[in-house]
């Protein structure tokens, strides 16, 4: 919750400018990134982020793309294991997904 910033003095200007700062410019977490502060805005910063919980975790998740980086990792380690063993071999190493797997 550290790269929330709010200005000391709202103008005009801090408006306009204020979603550079967000994904709520048609970012792929605009979602998200709303229903964490519609929560925050509802019980405030200190009790927000105790009941908030799920949502943090939630924009955060989508923010880095952690999980999805790890799962990646751990099905190219498991291809590359198969790979070593022996159990994919030839053409079978790197196949492509069917067109209508999708």
């Amino acid at each position: 919750m550290s790269d929330i910033v709010s200005p000391a003095i709202r103008t005009v200007f801090t408006d306009i400018t204020g979603a550079m700062l967000s994904y709520q410019m048609l970012g792929r977490c605009a979602k998200q990134e709303m229903d964490m502060m519609n929560c925050m805005e509802a019980y405030g910063y200190g009790r927000g982020l105790r009941k908030c919980k799920d949502y943090i975790d939630e924009y955060h998740e989508c923010h880095t793309r952690k999980k999805q980086f790890a799962r990646f990792v751990a099905m190219r380690k498991e291809r590359e294991r198969q790979i070593a063993c022996g159990q994919l071999t030839g053409d079978k190493r790197y196949v492509t997904p069917r067109i209508d797997s999708y």
